[in-house]
């Protein structure tokens, strides 16, 4: 194992145009093709390191053919390139062990065998397959409302980070456009939302306290900080990341260097009194971050209290309020405002990485 450490998307750059392309071009000459690293992995996202090679990591990435090619040629190239791949590129292993059925078919590099067939992880596709499978709809198709608020986050993150190394198909660049950020109105109707998530616990963290319940105190600013997060990723047009990498995305974010300390004081802070202080300050940030938009009228940011308690909140009725105005989208005026996506009130991974699932939960908007 090489131990200068190579980003995987560095790395997979190097390994399609110095190794994977010259194999292709000796094979099946002018054979269109597309190819990539997208999809799931810390190093789609950048965020790997010399941990991430121990499962699922190195040299990998998807060739897409058009469907008729595939169907024709497929097979061949993979078994070609089994053939014909080194077991090693810059002193990483390129030959991988069987997926492992009872561990959700991870695939750990084979360090060991330095002859014969290589087991590679080229993912040889279509787009079409390709979209079906991540995102669970046709890569062609118009999209409504209703599709993006069933789309995950996380997935439409995925398919659109990474990097196209070659698009000989001139079809993955258009995808990763039109699949980029939220259409307009969706993206207020997501906004609206998740400040109604904020807005519904702001004076739970004080109350909790204020009966001695510390434990909850602190939970709830913790999910406070977490809809603050993603709040934040909405304002500045970015897809969120789950949260292994939701901190580590959201400091690299332009508001990240203002609004994480403010964070992590309200997570430090003890009593529940001392977490009040900066986060009022983050809800003023996030509100004038708002009002910077431009997408609505402007409202005026105040501090108060909740009700006659001693509980400090932003209230964010008029904001959003304002916002729910701009949209136009008959779809999304007709739904109830404060639900937002399916992945702002649906937490479970198995549900929200199942495109089939969400794609059954567009029901839930009908």
């Amino acid at each position: 194992m090489n131990n200068s450490f190579i980003p995987g998307l560095q790395l997979n750059g190097r390994f399609y145009h110095e190794i994977v392309r010259s194999l292709l071009d000796r094979a099946f000459p002018g054979l269109p093709h597309s190819a990539a690293l997208i999809g799931y992995g810390s190093d789609v996202l950048g965020y790997d390191t010399t941990l991430s090679a121990d499962h699922n990591w190195g040299p990998r990435l998807q060739i897409f053919l058009a469907p008729i090619d595939h169907a024709r040629y497929g097979n061949e190239i993979d078994q070609w390139l089994r053939r014909h791949l080194p077991h090693t590129f810059l002193g990483y292993p390129v030959n991988f062990g069987e997926p492992q059925p009872d561990d959700n078919g991870v695939q750990q590099v084979n360090v060991n065998q330095e002859s014969g067939e290589v087991q590679h992880r080229l993912e040889i596709t279509t787009l079409p397959t390709y979209v079906g499978r991540y995102l669970g709809l046709d890569p062609t198709a118009e999209l409504d409302a209703l599709d993006w608020l069933t789309l995950s986050e996380q997935r439409l993150l995925e398919i659109t980070a990474g990097e196209v190394y070659h698009d000989g198909l001139a079809e993955l660049m258009p995808l990763r456009a039109k699949f980029a950020y939220y259409p307009h109105d969706v993206w207020l109707y997501r906004m609206a939302a998740q400040w109604v998530r904020i807005s519904q616990e702001q004076a739970f963290m004080g109350r909790c306290g204020d009966v001695g319940d510390e434990l909850g105190s602190r939970l709830v600013a913790a999910r406070l900080v977490r809809d603050l997060m993603r709040l934040a990723f909405l304002l500045e047009r970015c897809y969120a990341p789950y949260s292994k990498w939701l901190g580590t995305a959201f400091v690299r974010l332009p508001c990240g260097p203002t609004l994480a300390p403010l964070l992590n004081q309200v997570l430090d802070s003890h009593p529940w009194q001392a977490r009040q202080e900066p986060l009022c300050a983050a809800y003023l940030i996030l509100a004038e971050m708002h009002n910077a938009l431009g997408i609505a009228e402007r409202v005026e940011p105040q501090i108060t209290d909740y009700f006659n308690r001693p509980y400090k909140v932003f209230f964010a009725d008029a904001l959003i309020a304002a916002t729910q105005r701009q949209i136009t989208d008959p779809q999304l005026r007709a739904l109830p405002p404060n639900v937002g996506g399916v992945d702002q009130w649906v937490d479970s991974t198995d549900v929200t990485t199942e495109p089939y699932l969400m794609r059954k939960l567009r029901n839930f908007y009908s």
